[in-house]
Order: structure tokens, then C-alpha cells, then sequence
């Protein structure tokens, strides 16, 4: 699995993504990304800020996330304690095609996003979901992340997660 800028020939693809997405957490009765979010509009805005990437093998774009150096605002604002105060990669917005489903490429994902943080000089990740996708906690904590609070962010609280590089 590689990780590659996104363009904006990639949306509508990545918009797919998000979409099988979306609709497998509504059948796992997950409420998170039911509200509309992400649209189109946020993955606009993610690939005019630079943060957009796509996952792809080969050629094939078979995932998405939104990888942040600066920061995230509702981080500020954490409930509990993060591990420490260094600079962080903040993962958004991660998404994987539907026949990747139960293969691990998960787990790839987030190693890919270990990588790209190493690469820009960061030894902390930060990753948030909401409390009811069990799913994603499950990934998170399997991948060394600990679990550091809650946060408010896109109208509803999530749980916060920290893994030191």
C-alpha cells in the first residue's frame, strides 16, 4: 500500500470510498458520518490545504485520509490528558474500500500513516472516532494507540487517542 497526494480527479472515487463507508457503519448501527460529513465540500477543502491523500495498491486508489501536521483545534479542548505536548500528525477522515474489508489493510493504513509521520520529523499520532464504532477502536488499540479523553468535534463528543512513535 502506498500513500499519494490526492487530486482532484481522485474525488469522485474518493467519494465512493467514503460512501461505502458510510453506509457499513449505518448497518453496524454506527451513528458517526450519518450527518452528511464528510462531503464532497470537506474533501475539497482538504486537497486546497494540502492534507488530502489517497491509499492506493497499484494503481488502484483503495482508501483515503486526511493527514494533518498543524494540529486540530478540537484538540484543545480534550477531556483527560494527552501523552505529551509535542507535535502530532492528526489522522482524519480514513476510509477503505469495501473489498478491502477483513483482509488488515487497516492495519497498513495506519503503519502507511507511521511512516508519513516519521517522514515529516513527528513521533506522535493523534486519531479520534465516535464511542459506538467499535470497529475503529478495536484498529486503534491493536495499532499501540492509548485512549487519552473525549472531544467535541462535528457536532458530537468522540473518544481521542494517542500513539507515541
Amino acid at each position: 500500500m502506498e500513500l499519494e497526494k490526492a487530486t482532484a480527479q481522485d474525488i469522485v472515487r474518493i467519494m465512493e470510498i467514503i460512501n461505502q463507508a458510510k453506509a457499513f457503519l449505518k448497518s453496524q448501527g454506527v451513528d458517526q458520518w450519518q450527518t452528511g460529513y464528510p462531503a464532497t465540500a470537506d474533501i475539497e477543502r482538504d486537497l486546497q490545504s494540502g492534507i488530502g491523500y489517497v491509499l492506493k495498491d497499484g494503481k488502484a486508489v483503495i482508501g483515503y485520509a486526511g493527514l494533518d501536521t498543524r494540529g486540530e483545534a478540537a484538540y484543545d479542548g480534550l477531556k483527560g490528558h494527552w501523552l505529551n505536548d509535542e507535535p502530532y500528525l492528526v489522522i482524519h477522515r480514513m476510509a477503505l474500500d469495501n473489498t478491502s474489508r477483513g483482509k488488515g489493510l487497516a492495519q497498513q493504513a495506519f503503519q502507511v500513516c507511521e511512516e508519513f509521520a516519521r517522514s515529516k520529523g513527528l513521533r506522535n499520532i493523534r486519531v479520534d472516532t465516535d464511542q459506538d464504532n467499535h470497529i475503529m477502536r478495536h484498529i486503534i488499540k491493536k495499532m499501540g494507540f492509548q485512549y487519552c479523553g473525549t472531544i467535541w468535534f462535528d457536532n458530537s463528543e468522540k473518544i481521542a487517542f494517542q500513539k507515541v512513535l
